[in-house]
């Protein structure tokens, strides 16, 4: 996904919802602070989102734009509809969110807002959740230096894991670090 497609998940995910500002937590959040990511952090063809104000509506989203939706086989890419408790990211995530605005859709009558994880929390995030392509991903993130190892150390403390989860991540982000040194 590239950023002309975010722009346009994000546009018709505040068309479903009736809002405006759409929350963003997958790998793809990462176009909201890199201008030009390498194909490999942009590989997804989803957006993981929630409406700001109505999470609830992110069902809907995910009906409308979903995989398999005529919103996908048109475009290739889809939103999936999640809820803000699929964020597994350190405390005060909300408060580090990105804003971008969007370029609103011909016929769209307000500009929509989305509020992208913060690339340090989006790791975190990845890291959480273990599979080996998120950490995959971690390692492309920290390799290309987009996050720096000790402010993800720094954060994992704070992380809504077991201290077990907390001590894996810590191990694997040190080793992934002097694999690459």
């Amino acid at each position: 996904m590239r950023k002309p497609d975010f722009d346009h998940v994000v546009a018709a995910a505040v068309d479903v919802s009736g809002g405006r500002e759409i929350v963003v937590i997958g790998s793809q959040a990462i176009l909201a602070s890199v201008e030009d990511p390498p194909e490999t952090l942009v590989e997804s063809m989803e957006l993981d989102v929630y409406p700001l104000n109505d999470p609830d509506k992110a069902e809907e989203i995910d009906a409308v734009l979903g995989d398999g939706s005529p919103f996908h086989g048109t475009y290739g890419f889809y939103a999936h509809g999640v809820g803000p408790e699929a964020v597994k990211a350190p405390a005060g995530w909300q408060e580090r969110l990105i804003r971008v605005a969007v370029p609103p859709r011909p016929a769209q009558k307000v500009e929509p807002i989305a509020y992208c994880l913060e690339l340090h929390d989006l790791v975190l995030a990845k890291c959480a959740a273990g599979r080996e392509r998120d950490w995959d991903y971690t390692r492309e993130m920290l390799k290309r230096e987009f996050v720096e190892l000790d402010e993800l150390l720094g954060r994992i403390s704070e992380m809504p894991v077991s201290a077990a989860i907390q001590e894996h991540m810590t191990k694997m982000l040190k080793g992934i670090s002097e694999s690459q040194s």
